[in-house]
């Protein structure tokens, strides 16, 4: 009998020194029944994540667990790459290894999969109907002005293009053949789910951002970055 979109999940989690937070995203990930598949990319952390990774994992008796380590630090881009290699599920999201983002948002988020109407589905901070922390104003202001550069190269109405959440239909995840190492991930995955037609659905989900005092590690710099690739990947795309 061939398993429903639903009871094959795979997760992927890139983590680099996240020792204070991974045990706790992964707890809470492995009490979701619909989580078939964690896969956890270490890379290169200069903490405790990856003792702390393995610790879980030895713990873990369902056995979901998958860890892989890149001995250096090479980005975030490149560990989703990475991750995305051992998927097996029907649906792939990807889950950031902070506490930003809420595994109890993953059935909102692929359910317009589930259903058929859907090849990936992006869970915006920005739509409205859960809650959010607020903080960093001009981080917002920042998000909307690529989500809006990235909506004039693509022409979708994304409210959120850099966000952490997104769910991807198995036979588009590996079509995607991801390059970028950083932050420039979003903007790739987003150039290339519109390029290749992709079904794409927005759905609102809980966030509770982090301060940088608490970890946070994405800058001004790579908004700029953000911006080289959407025109790279949307007008250059054999680069």
């Amino acid at each position: 009998m061939k398993k429903s979109p639903e009871s094959s999940l795979s997760v992927v989690i890139p983590c680099f020194n996240e020792e204070d937070t991974i045990e706790i995203i992964l707890k809470k990930i492995l009490k979701d029944k619909i989580v078939k598949q964690i896969i956890v990319v270490d890379d290169g952390s200069t903490d405790q994540s990856w003792t702390i990774i393995e610790k879980v994992k030895k713990w873990d008796k369902t056995k979901r667990i998958e860890s892989h380590r890149q001995e250096k630090n090479k980005g975030k881009g490149a560990a989703v790459a990475l991750g995305f290699k051992f998927t097996k599920g029907a649906i792939v999201v990807i889950q950031d290894a902070d506490l930003e983002y809420d595994p109890t948002d993953y059935k909102r988020l692929i359910k317009p999969i589930v259903e058929g109407k859907a090849d990936a589905v992006f869970g915006s901070r920005f739509l409205t109907a859960s809650e959010r922390r607020v903080i960093y104003y001009w981080h917002s202001v920042g998000n909307k002005i690529l989500t809006t550069i990235s909506n004039i190269f693509t022409n979708i109405n994304l409210t959120d293009m850099e966000t952490c959440y997104k769910a991807i239909s198995q036979e588009f995840a590996m079509k995607l053949k991801l390059t970028e190492p950083r932050f420039g991930l979003e903007p790739e995955i987003t150039a290339k789910l519109s390029k290749m037609d992709a079904r794409i659905y927005e759905v609102s989900i809980s966030y509770n951002g982090r301060t940088y005092k608490e970890g946070k590690k994405i800058t001004w710099k790579d908004g700029f970055s953000a911006i080289r690739c959407i025109i790279k990947y949307n007008l250059f795309p054999k680069l």
